[in-house]
């Protein structure tokens, strides 16, 4: 019997995506001691030093009032935008085509009457100001994503997103923040997620992809705003009798994540660099935006799986997770997020790695 892609990614010594692999066993252990180190406590429905402590951190890093520890960002993106159009007594939410609301959360916002959604700019690329006046119909909220996942990381310029910010005050609408990964993006803007923050009038921010935790998001608005949410996110099952464990898998972490950030995207642009000598594999955007890419290449999503599996199966390298076809007959990308082990993984290791990945794509 042929091994399962999981059976393969675990026999590899060397993963170019993502993060060093942990297990329970480790995690939990670092946790225990942690929250020795710290004199933890448990919290009660979210109530407790340890849970506001860190909530007070991330609001004070982000320059915010208030924020709320919650158990997933689609709860908190549904309820921010839920109250945001309310608030401004208009239900519709200008967004991208490729926001996650739209594309992974199963419609949630129609079937469960939070807002209504009207998609703007170009599907491939972020949405831009004059996207946003272009759009006649009166939306009282509007969603970016930075960077946006769905298209490679990209992002707008630092001055398109100012005069975005800058517009929708101006106009009264609610400029909410999906920052599920605005921990890279700062990097790419030479910025403290302060200065991308300001501007926007909620943010939702996630602990479990570049930070690494369990699991759980954040909240973050004026402190009316989310005492408001606070109220939604227990109508629709997000009250957890225990916050901790999320908590303190992010929390004990969290510095040290974010200050790899910037060496995650110096070793992207080193990346890039060493990408120019194998055309086969091209990556989206031109230049990288944050810590994130997705590479394209001239297959189709079930041949690079074949490659994939094949080099995995014969030197022990895991290229990537999911293959996917492109818009082009015979095309397909993957998503790279250069995580530790693209940081740690030797120069000479990468660059045969990227090798017989690029010859088994020109092969006949």
């Amino acid at each position: 019997m042929n091994p399962t892609p999981d059976q393969l990614r675990q026999q590899c010594h060397t993963r170019l995506p993502g993060n060093r692999p942990t297990t329970p066993a480790a995690d939990f252990a670092a946790m225990a001691a942690w929250c020795e180190a710290n004199g933890a406590e448990y919290d009660l429905y979210g109530e407790g030093k340890l849970v506001q402590d860190f909530e007070r951190k991330i609001a004070d890093l982000l320059g915010f009032e208030a924020a709320l520890f919650v158990a997933s960002g689609t709860l908190a993106q549904s309820v921010a935008l839920r109250l945001a159009s309310k608030e401004r007594g208009r239900p519709l939410v200008a967004l991208h085509a490729t926001a996650h609301v739209l594309k992974h959360e199963r419609s949630n916002h129609q079937l469960l009457d939070h807002f209504k959604t009207i998609t703007i700019g170009n599907p491939h690329r972020p949405w831009t100001l004059a996207d946003l006046k272009a759009t006649a119909d009166p939306f009282g909220a509007a969603l970016y994503e930075l960077p946006m996942r769905e298209i490679g990381g990209q992002a707008p310029s630092w001055d398109e997103l100012e005069t975005i910010k800058q517009h929708c005050r101006e106009q009264g609408i609610h400029l909410h923040l999906d920052g599920a990964r605005l921990w890279e993006v700062a990097a790419g803007y030479g910025r403290s997620h302060a200065e991308i923050a300001a501007g926007f009038d909620s943010v939702y921010v996630s602990f479990y992809k570049g930070i690494g935790g369990l699991g759980g998001a954040m909240l973050l608005g004026k402190r009316a705003f989310i005492d408001e949410a606070s109220g939604w996110m227990k109508r629709m099952g997000g009250n957890l009798f225990r916050r901790a464990p999320m908590v303190v898998a992010a929390a004990m972490q969290f510095d040290q994540r974010l200050a790899a950030m910037p060496a995650l995207y110096q070793r992207t642009l080193w990346l890039y660099d060493v990408l120019r000598d194998f055309p086969a594999l091209m990556p989206n955007p031109a230049r990288p935006q944050a810590n994130m890419l997705h590479v394209h290449m001239p297959v189709s999503a079930a041949r690079a799986t074949e490659i994939r599996n094949q080099i995995a199966a014969e030197h022990g390298i895991w290229l990537f997770g999911a293959a996917t076809d492109a818009t082009l007959p015979n095309s397909s990308y993957v998503e790279w997020y250069v995580g530790d082990s693209l940081l740690e993984t030797p120069d000479e290791m990468l660059r045969k790695a990227l090798g017989l990945w690029s010859a088994a794509l020109q092969a006949r």
